[in-house]
């Protein structure tokens, strides 16, 4: 392996911006910012979801960033700031480096990610399952 999970988390945390949970939950409400929910929709179910965030999965990121893709999601297209966010950070990291280096301006994540929000006593709120 040349390069391991944790080197290329590293990386990426070296070249983006990382908010604490402190400076992220400031910024929730805020009609300039958009959390954005990279974690899987069975994780939203069990664990519970940001109030107000749009969920991404990363596995669709680039497609649901890039305008000229079939699957462009106009959220991404706002000019707003973005706050990324996964279970403990190191997807959300790595998402946040994929979407500046993409070309997506004003992006960063949370350190620690849903874990550190809500162990942190932040604002959650329930996902409801579809049914």
């Amino acid at each position: 392996m040349k390069k391991g999970y944790k080197q290329l988390v590293e990386e990426a945390n070296a070249q983006i911006k990382t908010y604490s949970v402190a400076e992220a939950q400031a910024k929730l409400g805020d009609p300039q910012v958009q959390f954005i929910d990279v974690r899987d929709i069975r994780e939203l179910e069990r664990e519970g979801i940001i109030p107000g965030a749009f969920h991404a999965p990363r596995g669709m990121i680039e497609f649901w960033v890039d305008p000229d893709s079939p699957y462009f999601k106009p959220v991404f297209g706002e000019q707003k700031e973005f706050i990324l966010f996964c279970a403990a950070g190191w997807r959300s990291a790595l998402t946040t480096k994929t979407v500046q280096d993409m070309g997506l301006e004003n992006v960063g994540h949370i350190d620690g990610g849903f874990g550190a929000w809500k162990a942190a006593g932040a604002p959650t709120a329930v996902k409801e399952r579809k049914v």
